[in-house]
Parts: structure tokens; C-alpha cells; sequence
């Protein structure tokens, strides 16, 4: 059953759910999550205190509104649009992510940032 979270950076707040996944289980055992975000594109992404590996749901197309984590780097990316790597509107990641989650409302919201300087991510009682 996927897990309700809510997701801030900084005045931007989001409601989006994780996966009934290994990989996305293992995130959401470690939550609350906060970092400082780092902006590629229309994607924010930070480092997270997860070891993973990558599994069968790993892939390089990724739709905006996805969450992913990334083992490179061992970090949650939220993509809300295109990316330095894309051809056209959909996002496409520095290399492959797990898919772990989605955004339920809108992500595109998170283009009015041009940076940011903390994100939180926290369960939300259902």
C-alpha cells in the first residue's frame, strides 16, 4: 500500500506518495527527510541516508511528477520538467532511477523556484 507523504521546499508544499517497493520502503523507514536541494533543470534532488540498488523499476523515462531515487548519488530527484538530458517536455535523468514515488498534486508548481534552500519530505496522516 503506497505511503502518503507531504513534501516542502521551502514555501512550495506538495502531497505525493511512495511506492509498496524495497527500495521506496527503505526511504520512507528514514523518514522525516530533510536536505538542501540541488536544481538540475526542472528537477530537484538530495542526498538521503539510503544504500540502494537498482531495481525493476529502474529506467531513464521518467514523466513529470515522479520521484525517483537515484544510486549514483544516493538521492531523491522530484522531476517537475525537462532536464539538461531531454529532447522534448518529459524530464530525463543524469542515468537510471529507481521509481519510488509520485507527486499527487501539481509538481509543475516547483518551476517558480529558481533554487531552494531546504526540502523536507514527512508521512501525512491519511
Amino acid at each position: 500500500m503506497p505511503v502518503q507523504v507531504r513534501i516542502v521546499i521551502d514555501n512550495v508544499m506538495l502531497h505525493a506518495e511512495f511506492f509498496d517497493t524495497a527500495c521506496a520502503k527503505a526511504i520512507v523507514a528514514q523518514l522525516p527527510l530533510e536536505g538542501v536541494p540541488e536544481k538540475w533543470g526542472d528537477e530537484f534532488y538530495f542526498e538521503v541516508p539510503v544504500r540502494e540498488f537498482l531495481d525493476e523499476t529502474a529506467t531513464a523515462k521518467v514523466k513529470i511528477g515522479d520521484i525517483g531515487y537515484w544510486p549514483t548519488g544516493r538521492a531523491i530527484a522530484i522531476f517537475f520538467g525537462p532536464t539538461p538530458m531531454s529532447t522534448g517536455a518529459d524530464p530525463v535523468p543524469a542515468s537510471a532511477v529507481n521509481l519510488v514515488g509520485k507527486v499527487i498534486d501539481d509538481a509543475t508548481l516547483l518551476r517558480k523556484l529558481k533554487s531552494a534552500s531546504a526540502v523536507r519530505i514527512e508521512r501525512t496522516e491519511v
